[in-house]
């Protein structure tokens, strides 16, 4: 999105949006705005809540609707949301237009979206697939693909792409019958093409893989303001993250319970379920930590590939005061929670 857009968009959302007035809450609830609704793809909200780390901490968490044109930062701006997920391109259009936010927890610190060929597929790296007819699942996701070319030395043009489009059966025989020699999709898309009965496997490059996928952002002016709901939030959010360490069946249980329309197929839910495990747990030794380094090296391939229009300091946009706060628990506690909540419940 154009910078001067979303600055435009920033000022004038007061007057497309209600005013923060109407969302009068209590101190601690704490409106939140994310991509999806409660869903096994965020299963540290949902695991957080079943075990009560939520409630414990005192904090009500009131998901707000995430189908909208407007950009989640100007529900920051505005009050009307107390933390917004981004992503990084969002973040780093966000800092460029000069909005008063801060990236204070790193959710998915690992991409969802990558380059997947049959499990028997002779390609092992991207750089083969020059001179080949590559599927996109749609348009968005030749961005990936241009990204993960350009980290092995290789371009766009190289390639031939063509959308194959969403549905598992289609990607799955494109793939089967040669059409194309690899997919750049998603998570829910490999899903898909494995329940159409496809093997497959990833060829992406670690570089593309490993970025701060989607990141907690609050309002810089009102991190004092709302710090303790905020310390409780994200403490909550790591104890209901690591739950699955412990026992993945007990917490797959909880996102079903949630969330059953996921489940329509006890297979696809489960695998969905397992997928979304590694993209929520952090790779950092510390749960949600910020990544300055990180933030740095994905900004070159994005600013390449129009993604974004120039370098920000990432120190300009990171605040790690909550990280120690969400850190601060009993890990044994947290086992022996979700051990009782199996023994309650299945």
């Amino acid at each position: 999105m154009p910078m001067k857009t979303l600055a435009a968009l920033l000022l004038g959302a007061a007057s497309i949006l209600p005013g923060a007035s109407a969302f009068a809450q209590e101190v601690k609830q704490l409106n939140v705005i994310m991509p999806l609704p409660r869903s096994a793809n965020f299963y540290p909200l949902i695991a957080g809540e079943a075990l009560g780390y939520f409630e414990e901490e005192g904090v009500s968490v009131n998901l707000l609707p995430s189908s909208t044109a407007i950009p989640f930062i100007a529900f920051v701006q505005n009050g009307q949301a107390d933390i917004a997920m981004l992503d990084a391109p969002q973040t780093f259009q966000a800092a460029q237009s000069g909005a008063d936010f801060k990236i204070v927890y790193e959710v998915m610190q690992r991409a969802p979206e990558g380059i997947f060929v049959s499990a028997e597929s002779p390609y092992k790296d991207v750089a083969e697939l020059k001179g080949t007819t590559v599927g996109l699942v749609a348009d968005r996701d030749r961005t990936t693909l241009t990204i993960a070319l350009d980290a092995r030395g290789a371009s766009i043009d190289d390639v031939t792409t063509v959308v194959v489009g969403e549905a598992g059966p289609t990607l799955a025989a494109a793939v089967r019958d040669n059409t194309v020699s690899a997919i750049s999709g998603a998570v829910p898309d490999w899903l898909s093409m494995q329940a159409a009965g496809l093997k497959i496997r990833t060829i992406t490059p670690e570089e593309v893989s490993v970025q701060p996928a989607n990141s907690f952002a609050v309002s810089g002016s009102r991190m004092e303001e709302l710090k303790e709901p905020l310390e409780g939030f994200f403490r909550a959010w790591s104890k209901g993250m690591i739950a699955a360490d412990y026992d993945p069946d007990a917490v797959a249980a909880m996102t079903k319970a949630a969330v059953p329309e996921e489940w329509a197929s006890d297979e696809f839910g489960r695998a969905f379920f397992d997928a979304s495990v590694p993209m929520n747990r952090s790779q950092t030794e510390r749960l949600g930590d910020l990544q300055a380094q990180v933030w740095k090296d994905v900004q070159p391939p994005m600013i390449k590939v129009g993604a974004i229009d120039g370098e920000v300091d990432p120190s300009t946009f990171l605040d790690d005061r909550f990280i120690g706060p969400a850190n601060d628990f009993d890990r044994e506690k947290v086992k022996a929670d979700v051990a009782a909540w199996k023994e309650a419940n299945m």
